[in-house]
């Protein structure tokens, strides 16, 4: 049975650790209970300001067989730069100041308004981390499904093909978690993971010269994201939801496979599908000749796991995705 590896810290840790307002781990807390990847995302600060750049190796040196009276030929590795921009979301909460007034517990009327934009916040995160594209909308970060969207490519070895040829297709991402294989990124000076800050009571002035007294809140998220190295992810891609294969688990093996040491560096391997696809891997569980998948219990909830590696339920991978050729 594999182990999950918790030798980095992730956005509770760094929250915990330097933030000692029990507000904002509580903000953290409840991304978790609506966006699980919170519980496995790595976040290191840019190494260049807002971006950040990677050096990948792309290529060995070659090497000699030595040979009496013979030289050796000099060689070099060879390696290519990677920069990955980050970008920032923002929300502004605004209470009428007499409705707060009439609060028993005004600090947990606001906290119960700022979860709707922790849940807004939360999705759209969820939704940029496996599709947006830098290069239609700038404003955003590159998510995975830019990156891992073509079989011919030089990472297209990552990417198992399910056999779904329409537009009702999802995917499974494989996602090694750690500083030196796929993680998040926050800009210098910044921080990671969501922001909270209290801008007070303000008035407000309507476009009829009428003014009231309202109590904002600022909502903010640094985020970016850097794939290091793409052989710690694998893509299960073309999975027609309409008609969903009987034997998933046969793909979750290939794409297990394409994985370079998913147990090194102590990270964190995560499975990722939306419900359609956890459903049949659920049923599949159940059998009892099925040794890959299993189900456990871990603090009172049911865990679908494969290699004992957890598969994680996330709504934002859709079921509207066209063929990856």
């Amino acid at each position: 049975m594999a182990t999950l590896g918790n030798t980095f810290p992730d956005l509770i840790d760094l929250y915990r650790r330097k933030d000692p307002n029990n507000q904002i781990a509580a903000i953290i807390e409840l991304l978790m209970q609506t966006n699980p990847i919170m519980e496995d995302a790595i976040a290191i600060q840019a190494n260049d300001g807002t971006s950040h750049l990677t050096t990948v190796r792309t290529g060995l040196p070659a090497v000699t067989w030595g040979k009496l009276y013979k030289g050796v030929n000099p060689g070099k590795s060879t390696t290519a730069q990677v920069r990955d921009t980050t970008g920032f979301l923002e929300a502004v909460s605004e209470v009428d100041a007499r409705l707060l007034a009439m609060a028993p517990d005004k600090a947990a009327f606001r906290l119960s308004e700022a979860q709707a934009f922790i849940e807004a916040m939360s999705e759209e995160m969820a939704t940029g981390l496996f599709y947006h594209d830098t290069a239609t909308d700038p404003d955003k970060f590159m998510g995975l499904a830019p990156r891992f969207n073509l079989k011919s490519a030089q990472n297209g070895n990552q990417i198992i093909d399910a056999g779904g040829t329409g537009s009702v297709n999802t995917s499974v991402w494989f996602i090694v978690w750690s500083p030196n294989t796929t993680h998040l990124l926050f800009p210098e000076g910044s921080r990671a993971g969501l922001q909270r800050q209290d801008w007070g009571e303000e008035t407000k002035e309507l476009a009829d010269g009428s003014v009231y007294r309202v109590v904002r809140e600022y909502f903010k998220w640094d985020i970016g994201m850097s794939v290091r190295d793409y052989r710690y992810v694998a893509r299960v891609a073309n999975i027609d939801t309409s008609t969903p294969p009987a034997d998933i688990e046969s793909f979750l093996i290939n794409a297990f496979y394409k994985l370079r040491q998913p147990r090194a560096f102590g990270s964190k391997v995560i499975l990722y599908c939306n419900s359609t696809i956890k459903e049949q891997l659920h049923l599949q569980a159940r059998s009892f000749a099925n040794t890959q998948l299993s189900i456990r219990e871990t603090n009172g909830i049911e865990q679908v796991s494969f290699m004992g590696y957890p598969i994680r339920e996330v709504d934002a991978l859709v079921n509207t995705e066209a063929r990856v050729l």
